[in-house]
């Protein structure tokens, strides 16, 4: 596996960045064919933040992308915090999957369903203006899914929705998480 450590506001030494590297590493046991992974390790400069040291990871697999972020008082908890929330994730992903296998028989195909990259929405932290403006675009290729599959992946990445191309309809949909905790899917019109 690739993989990738970077650090911002923060003297990297390499004792972190190893320990770091081997708390990732031991999550490939629970995932199919990991490509690469990318851990961002910083320090908020912000002195009202109490828990400032925060780590961040994704995790590019041949199926979903998985990405954490936690933020701790030390650099070193954030690191065990963001490995626990991976780990949770990633055997969620694998118990679903094996449900998923167990509970379909005709659709043999639909374990090994690729789901693609999120949203690219990230989290930012905007000072307040009184006229809206986009800041930033990114683009990411859709691929078809169903909509579990896409409300699982919205999951696995920790966003809000995910735009994703209903293998059902073949159309463009929307995946979001509503207030109550449940899922709601937005299609387009005929």
């Amino acid at each position: 596996m690739q993989m990738i450590v970077k650090g911002k506001n923060l003297e990297m030494t390499e004792a972190l960045r190893s320990y770091a590297e081997e708390k990732v590493r031991r999550l490939e046991r629970y995932l199919d064919k990991v490509i690469k992974a990318e851990i961002e390790l910083f320090v908020e400069k912000n002195p009202k933040i109490a828990n400032s040291q925060c780590v961040e990871v994704t995790i590019f697999t041949s199926g979903p992308v998985i990405r954490a972020r936690e933020c701790a008082g030390d650099m070193y908890q954030a690191i065990d915090l963001v490995y626990e929330k991976l780990e949770r994730q990633v055997k969620k992903l694998h118990g679903r999957r094996i449900d998923r296998s167990h509970n379909t028989r005709h659709n043999h195909g639909a374990r090994h369903a690729a789901p693609a990259v999120g949203t690219g929405m990230e989290e930012e932290q905007e000072e307040p203006s009184l006229e809206a403006k986009i800041v930033k675009t990114k683009s990411f290729p859709l691929k078809p899914m169903t909509p579990e599959e896409a409300a699982l992946q919205m999951d696995l990445v920790g966003h809000d929705f995910f735009v994703f191309i209903n293998a059902e309809t073949d159309r463009t949909s929307v995946v979001y998480r509503r207030k109550d905790g449940n899922y709601g899917l937005i299609e387009p019109g005929r």
